[in-house]
C-alpha cells in the first residue's frame, strides 16, 4: 500500500489515566493555506474537572473559548471536539465506551453535540488525552493519525483519490496502521462520506474492528451536521491507534466496586434481557411493532401513528436477518450487545450495485425514519437506505424526517417533478425515494442539493423557488431549531411536546422521552409533573454524556422486581441503576457523590449549553416553536383516521363536535393545544430557573457555581425584569 505524505508530526509523552483523568487534552491546528499547523497538549484545569466534569462538559468549554458570537459553522475557528469523560473505557460495566462531539452545527446555527460509541474515545484517553480538538481548515485533503503506542501525532495528505465514502475509507485506514489482522482491533477511524460534501446532514461514523466478522464496523455520531462540519475543514479522516487497554487502564480508584457492579448488571442482562427489550438478539428493532400498537409509529410524515402493514416491518423480520450468537458490543465488556449488523446483503441499487455487504444495523429510529416515516414497509429495502446512509455519511433520522417532507409537499403539490428532477415523490415509491438518496449524496441538480440543506432550508427555498405555500410547509415540517424530530409521534403527549421542542438542541429523544409515563400511564397529569418530569429527564440523561457511558443500560435493562419495588415515576427512574452510576463514578473517580449530585453536575451543563446558545444568537423563547403537525390532526385524513378519538380529545376540550365540519374540528383541537403548549412552556422555564424568555436567571447561574465573569456579562444583557416570573 503507498505510503501516505507526512505534512506535519509532533512527538509527545502519554500521560496515564488517573482516577478517570489524563488531565491534558490535544489541541490540533489545521493551518489553511500557509500550511502552518499546530499541536499542544493543553492542562485540564479542577474547574474543568468539578465543574465541566468531561465528554460533552469539556466539549462546550472548549468550544466556548474558541469561537466568539459572530462565528459561523463553516468559519475556521469553528472547532469540533471529541471528548469520551471519567468513566469511558471502563470495562467492566456495559455501555463505557461513549464519546461526544461538538460543534457548531450547520443545520441549527448554534451549539450542537452527537453521540457516538466505538473504540475511538478510549483509546483516545489511554492515549493520553481527555479531549481532542480539531481548529481550522486544511489547504489539501489531511488524515489525522494519533499512535499512542508511540506518543506521536501526523497529519498525513490523504492517498485516497478514488472511493471516498466511510466504509472504504474506514476499512482502508484499518488496514494501512495495523501491522496484522490482530492489530486492527487497536485502531478506530473517524470519517465522513460524499454526501457531506453537499448536505447539512452529514454525520460522523466511529469505527470499531469485530474480529469475528473481520470487518470494521461504524457507529454514528449521526445529528447535527458534525461529518458536514468535519469535511468542511478537508479532514478525510481521525484516526487512533493504542495497544495498551486493561481493565484498570482508567486508574480507577476502586476496582473492586467497578467489577461488582459490572457482574450485578451482567446477571440482569442475562436473567432479563430475552423477556423484556431483547437488546442481545434484535436490539432498538424491539420498539417497532410496540410503537405501531400505541399509534405512536410515525407514519407518512408523522400523519398517522400506525399501519395495518407493520408485519412488514417487525422486529422479528430484523431478527431474521440479524447474525444471531456474536457479541456486538461496541466496547469491551458490554454484554448487552445491541449493536446489531446484517450478514452479507446484496444491494440493488447505487454505486456499489450487486455487492455484498454487512450492514450495521437498522435500529428503530432507522426502521421508522426509512420506513414507517416515508410509507415504506420493507425491511430489505430500509436495510440497503440504512448501508446508503452510512456509506455516504448521513443522518438516518434527519434523512428519513426530510424524505417525508418532501413527499408530503409533493402529494399536497406544492412540488412538483418538474422541480425534482422528474422523480415522482409519493409516499412509498421504492425507486424514487432512493433515487434522491443518491443523487443527493453526488449533488446531482438543483432539486437534490436543495433537498439536502434540511428541512428548515427547504421550506425557504421551496417557497422561494417554486412557489410553495410556507404557510401550510411550516405547519406540515417537523423540525425545530433546524432539526429533524426523530421517530416518535408525539401528538397526544404533552410532557413529550417538550421532550421535543424545549430542547437545547432541537427535537431529538436522548433528552427525554415521557410518552408512554405521560400518554400510557397516566403517571404525569398535571402541568406541574410534566415540569418536574421535563427537569428531571433531561438532567439526568445529560449525566451519561459527561461521563461517557450509554444510556441503555439504565433502562432497556431493569432488576426484575423494578415495576413492582418501585411505583409510578420512580420505576422509570430505575432506582438501583441510578445507585450503580453512583457506585461507579465514586469508584473510578475517588470522589463521594450521591444521587442528587447527578442532577446537579447535569443542570449546571444544561444551563451552561442554553447560554452558550444565547451568545451564538439563538438560546431564546423564539427558538423553541413546535409545528402544528407535532401537536395534532393538520388535514381531514388525519382526523378521520380516528374520528371518535380526536372528537373524545376535543370534548375534553370542553367542545362538542357534534355535527361540526372536520375542518373547524382540527382548529378548535390546535387553537386548545396551543393554549396548552404556551402553559407547558411556561411551566418548564418556570421549573428550569428560567425568565419567560427561556433564559437563566442570574440566581440560577449563581446556585449552579456557574456564574463566571463572561457568563454574568452576557445573561445581564439580556435579562429583562418585565420578563421575570413571580
Amino acid at each position: 500500500m503507498e505510503k501516505m505524505k507526512v505534512l506535519a508530526e509532533w512527538n509527545y509523552t502519554p500521560s496515564a489515566s488517573k482516577l478517570g483523568y489524563t488531565r491534558e487534552t490535544l489541541y490540533v491546528g489545521l493551518g489553511g493555506k500557509d500550511g502552518n499547523y499546530k499541536f499542544e497538549k493543553r492542562p485540564v484545569s479542577d474547574d474543568m474537572v468539578d465543574t465541566f466534569i468531561g465528554g460533552r462538559g469539556f466539549g462546550l468549554k472548549l468550544l466556548w473559548d474558541a469561537v466568539t458570537p459572530e462565528t459561523k459553522w463553516n468559519d475556521p475557528e469553528n472547532e469540533i471536539v471529541i471528548s469520551g469523560g471519567p468513566l469511558c473505557g471502563i470495562t467492566q460495566y456495559p455501555g463505557a465506551g461513549k464519546c461526544y462531539a461538538v460543534f457548531l452545527s450547520p443545520l441549527t446555527e448554534q451549539t450542537y453535540n452527537s453521540n457516538s460509541g466505538g473504540y475511538f474515545a478510549p483509546l483516545l484517553k489511554f492515549s493520553g488525552f481527555d479531549a481532542f480538538e480539531l481548529q481550522g481548515k486544511a489547504d489539501k485533503e489531511v488524515i489525522i493519525y494519533i499512535d499512542g503506542d508511540n506518543g506521536l501525532v501526523q497529519i498525513l495528505e490523504s492517498n485516497i483519490t478514488d472511493d471516498k465514502n466511510s466504509y472504504v475509507v474506514t476499512e482502508h485506514l484499518h488496514d494501512y496502521f495495523a501491522s496484522d489482522e490482530k492489530d486492527k482491533r487497536n485502531i478506530s477511524v473517524v470519517s465522513s462520506g460524499e454526501a457531506a460534501e453537499y448536505s447539512y446532514w452529514g454525520c460522523m461514523n466511529f469505527s470499531f474492528y469485530d474480529p469475528r466478522r473481520k470487518v470494521a464496523r461504524l457507529k454514528q455520531a449521526g445529528r447535527g451536521g458534525g461529518g458536514t462540519v468535519l469535511k468542511d475543514k478537508n479532514v478525510l479522516a481521525l484516526v487512533v491507534k493504542m495497544s495498551k487497554v486493561t481493565g484498570t487502564s482508567t486508574g480507577p480508584a476502586d476496582v473492586d466496586t467497578l467489577s461488582r457492579i459490572g457482574r450485578k448488571l451482567h446477571k440482569e442482562i442475562h436473567d432479563f434481557d430475552d423477556v423484556q427489550c431483547q437488546m442481545r438478539s434484535i436490539g432498538t428493532a424491539h420498539l417497532n411493532e410496540v410503537m405501531n400498537d400505541y399509534d405512536l409509529l410515525p407514519v407518512n410524515n408523522f400523519k398517522f401513528g400506525s399501519h395495518p402493514d407493520i408485519g412488514n416491518i417487525h422486529s422479528q423480520e430484523y431478527k431474521k436477518r440479524f447474525t444471531q450468537g456474536m457479541p456486538d458490543g461496541c466496547w469491551y465488556g458490554c454484554s448487552l450487545s445491541c449493536a446489531k449488523a446484517t450478514p452479507p446483503f446484496t444491494l440493488t441499487t447505487g454505486p456499489w450495485k450487486g455487492r455484498q455487504v454487512i450492514v450495521d444495523g437498522p435500529e428503530y429510529e432507522t426502521v421508522a425514519s426509512l420506513g414507517s416515516c416515508v410509507g415504506i414497509f420493507d425491511a430489505d429495502w430500509t436495510i440497503e437506505a440504512n448501508f446508503y446512509a452510512d456509506h455516504y455519511a448521513v443522518d438516518t433520522i434527519s434523512l428519513g424526517t426530510g424524505l417525508a417532507f418532501v413527499c408530503e409537499c409533493y402529494e399536497l403539490g406544492l412540488i412538483n417533478s418538474g422541480h425534482t428532477g422528474g422523480l415522482e415523490m409519493t409516499f412509498g415509491n421504492k425507486d424514487a425515494l432512493m433515487e434522491l438518496i443518491h443523487r443527493m449524496a453526488k449533488g446531482h441538480d438543483e432539486f437534490s442539493r436543495i433537498f439536502a440543506l434540511g428541512t428548515r432550508k427547504m421550506k425557504e427555498l421551496f417557497a422561494e423557488k417554486y412557489g410553495a405555500d410556507r404557510k401550510i410547509m411550516e405547519d406540515i415540517a417537523m423540525e425545530g431549531q433546524g432539526l429533524e424530530v426523530s421517530q416518535y409521534r408525539c401528538q397526544e403527549s404533552i410532557a413529550q411536546w417538550g421532550g421535543y421542542f424545549l430542547t437545547l438542541k432541537g427535537p431529538q429523544h436522548d433528552e427525554a422521552w415521557l410518552i408512554f409515563m405521560d400518554m400510557v400511564n397516566k403517571q404525569l397529569p398535571t402541568f406541574a409533573d410534566k415540569a418536574e418530569a421535563l427537569f428531571y429527564f433531561p438532567n439526568f440523561r445529560l449525566w451519561f454524556s459527561l461521563v461517557g457511558l450509554c444510556k441503555l443500560p439504565w433502562n432497556d435493562i431493569e432488576p426484575g422486581d423494578n415495576r413492582t419495588k418501585y411505583k409510578g415515576i420512580e420505576a422509570a427512574k430505575v432506582p438501583e441503576h441510578v445507585e450503580n452510576y453512583v457506585e461507579i463514578y465514586n469508584a473510578v473517580t475517588g470522589k463521594n457523590i450521591v444521587k442528587e449530585d447527578i442532577i446537579t453536575m447535569s443542570e449546571k451543563m444544561y444551563n451552561f449549553e442554553r447560554i452558550f446558545n444565547l451568545r451564538m444568537g439563538k438560546g431564546t423563547r423564539e427558538q423553541h416553536k413546535c409545528p402544528d403537525r407535532g401537536l395534532g390532526p393538520v388535514f381531514e385524513d388525519e382526523w378521520n383516521a380516528r374520528p371518535e378519538y380526536f372528537d373524545g380529545k376535543l370534548r375534553e376540550a370542553g367542545v362538542e363536535p357534534e355535527g361540526m365540519p372536520v375542518k373547524d374540528k382540527i382548529a378548535r383541537l390546535l387553537e386548545f393545544r396551543r393554549g396548552q403548549w404556551e402553559t407547558l412552556v411556561d411551566s418548564v422555564y418556570k421549573r428550569r430557573g428560567w425568565n419567560k424568555n427561556g433564559i437563566p436567571t442570574l440566581e440560577t447561574v449563581r446556585r449552579l457555581g456557574i456564574d463566571y465573569p463572561h457568563v454574568v456579562e452576557l445573561l445581564e444583557k439580556h435579562l429583562r425584569p418585565e420578563d421575570a416570573y413571580e
